[in-house]
């Protein structure tokens, strides 16, 4: 079993790390928003077709309250925050994206005390102290970054913490694959319609389409979307502690940032270098202030899950648990 964790760890790590790199290289000669349009609406349809191969759809019976709470969290994490980085990149380097994306957990402690009350430890607030001091260091008024890239990609770091905090209490499907299946068809629904609103289909030129974009798109939708999912919701239940599957928030941005230097050549500096460590060091900090008192017992693989009665469960893992998106 500790092998099985281990290598559903490197997955999340090495994959969802790499989905920075991969969406800045796709958007070389893809729009961003159709790109993720045409990304979600394959895998969200591959997933589906699979829920109702397996009868999750006539169990879960989903309806338009089902499909309105997956509307709205699949528009928070796929349209506003996917989107929002795979515009940004366009600006500024993945590495960098990825160093803004690591506030998440800033933003999900924040909404923990202002929406649902939970009161901060002493560790959790000194993290998002902290946080804050990086995000401050590495886009301050002295840092080479493009402001508005900057502001749209902590504006999706937001909006990601905000569509997990409503996911805790939505109405959505229990079976974990048809309910990231119904976000993801719900993202590319808003994601076609902005793209087309801002004339990106003027910008689809097959023949322009370079292979790199090409394959980078590919791997997006298998891996990306389908493979590094599979592998974060069986490290849900596999018994594995939480607080290390939570490593993933400050280990994919460490990849991201190592990817972009090592093939595409992105600038790494020292001010980058000091902020990266302040940020992950607040993120590791709010993890560690937020691990639970005891954990569940492990699943054996091919059991059902027991799931607790809804007055039992303070947390409910749904696709707003997962970071790059499957970007």
């Amino acid at each position: 079993m500790k092998a099985k964790i281990a290598t559903a760890l490197v997955i999340v790590y090495v994959v969802w790390g790499s989905t920075y790199l991969a969406i800045a290289v796709a958007d070389r000669s893809l729009p961003p928003l159709l790109m993720l349009a045409i990304r979600f609406a394959l895998a969200g349809g591959l997933l589906y077709a699979w829920s109702w191969w397996r009868g999750d759809v006539r169990v879960a019976r989903p309806g338009l309250r089902e499909w309105g709470a997956a509307a709205i969290v699949g528009g928070l994490l796929l349209f506003v925050d996917t989107g929002g980085i795979a515009w940004a990149e366009q600006r500024v380097a993945s590495g960098l994206t990825a160093l803004l994306v690591a506030t998440v957990p800033l933003f999900t402690a924040l909404l923990d005390r202002t929406v649902f009350g939970i009161r901060l430890s002493l560790g959790a607030i000194g993290g998002i102290a902290t946080g804050l001091l990086g995000v401050a260091l590495l886009a301050g008024p002295s840092a080479h970054v493009d402001r508005v890239g900057a502001a749209v990609i902590l504006l999706a770091a937001f909006a990601w913490a905000a569509g997990s905090a409503y996911a805790r209490v939505a109405p959505l499907p229990k079976a974990p694959f048809l309910s990231a299946a119904m976000q993801m068809l719900a993202a590319a629904l808003f994601l076609a319609v902005a793209g087309a609103a801002s004339g990106e289909v003027g910008r689809v030129h097959p023949a322009a389409i370079s292979a790199g974009s090409a394959l980078a798109f590919a791997y997006l939708i298998v891996f990306g979307s389908i493979v590094a999912f599979t592998a974060y919701g069986w490290l849900l239940r596999s018994g594995a502690p939480s607080v290390l599957v939570s490593t993933y928030a400050y280990v994919n941005p460490a990849v991201a940032v190592l990817l972009g230097w090592a093939l595409v050549g992105e600038r790494v500096d020292g001010r980058m270098l000091a902020a990266g460590a302040v940020i992950l060091s607040s993120v590791g900090m709010l993890v560690l202030a937020r691990q639970p008192k005891a954990e569940p017992a492990p699943v054996e693989d091919g059991a059902d899950p027991y799931v607790p009665r809804r007055e039992e469960r303070p947390y409910r893992p749904q696709l707003a648990d997962l970071r790059h998106a499957p970007r």
